[in-house]
C-alpha cells in the first residue's frame, strides 16, 4: 500500500504507530516507532510483533492478537515491550483493525505510548496530534475521499478510527 496522505499525518508523529498484517507481521512503522525500540525502519518491516516484546510477555502479546480478531480492536492493554539493546519498557497498546471494501481483515493500526513517557507536556502533545490529525482526516474526507482508489479509503478509514479511539483515550485515568 503506498503512502497515501492519511498515513503521511503519521510519519514523524509523537506517537510510536505500526500496521501489521492479519498473521502479527509488521508492514509499516513510523519513525518514532523505529526511534524508540531502536531499529532502523528497514530492520522491523517484515518482522513478526514478537520480536519487540521479551519471551516473558508473549502471552500478554498473544491474549493482545486474540482480543483484536474476536472485536476488531484492543483498548488499554499493557504489555511490555523490548529494544534492540535488551532492555524494557512498560507499553501501552491501542489498535484498530484496518480493511477492504469488503469488510475483509487487512490488519491493524497499532499505537504504543511508552508509560514512563506519560508526561502531562507529553499528553498534552498527543492530544493537539490527535486534534490536528482528526482536522487533517476531515479536509482529505472533504478534498479528496471519493477520488481515492480502493486500497486509498480502507487506508483512510482505517486511521479514521484509529484516531478517534486515540482521541478517547482518557490519559488521567492512565497515569493512576
Amino acid at each position: 500500500m503506498s503512502q497515501t496522505r492519511a498515513r503521511k499525518t503519521l510519519k514523524d508523529a509523537p506517537v510510536m504507530w505500526r500496521r501489521i498484517n492479519s498473521i502479527g507481521i509488521i508492514l509499516d512503522c513510523n519513525s518514532t516507532y523505529a526511534a524508540n525500540l531502536g531499529y532502523a525502519k528497514s530492520e522491523i518491516i517484515g518482522k513478526p510483533i514478537f520480536e519487540h516484546v521479551p519471551k516473558e510477555s508473549w502471552k500478554d502479546m498473544n491474549d493482545s492478537l486474540k482480543t483484536w480478531f474476536e472485536t476488531g480492536k484492543v483498548t488499554d492493554r499493557k504489555i511490555t515491550f523490548k529494544k534492540q539493546d535488551g532492555q524494557t519498557f512498560a507499553g501501552l497498546l491501542q489498535a484498530t483493525s484496518l480493511y477492504d471494501e469488503k469488510r475483509n481483515l487487512l490488519g491493524s493500526n497499532t499505537v504504543i505510548f511508552d508509560l514512563a513517557q506519560m508526561t502531562d507536556e507529553k499528553v498534552k502533545k498527543y492530544k493537539e496530534f490527535f486534534r490536528e490529525s482528526n482536522k487533517e482526516l476531515e479536509q482529505i474526507k472533504r478534498d479528496d475521499y471519493d477520488n481515492l482508489d480502493e486500497g486509498s479509503r480502507s487506508e483512510y478509514d482505517g486511521l479514521k478510527e484509529m484516531f478517534e479511539m486515540l482521541s478517547a483515550i482518557n490519559f488521567e485515568q492512565l497515569s493512576n
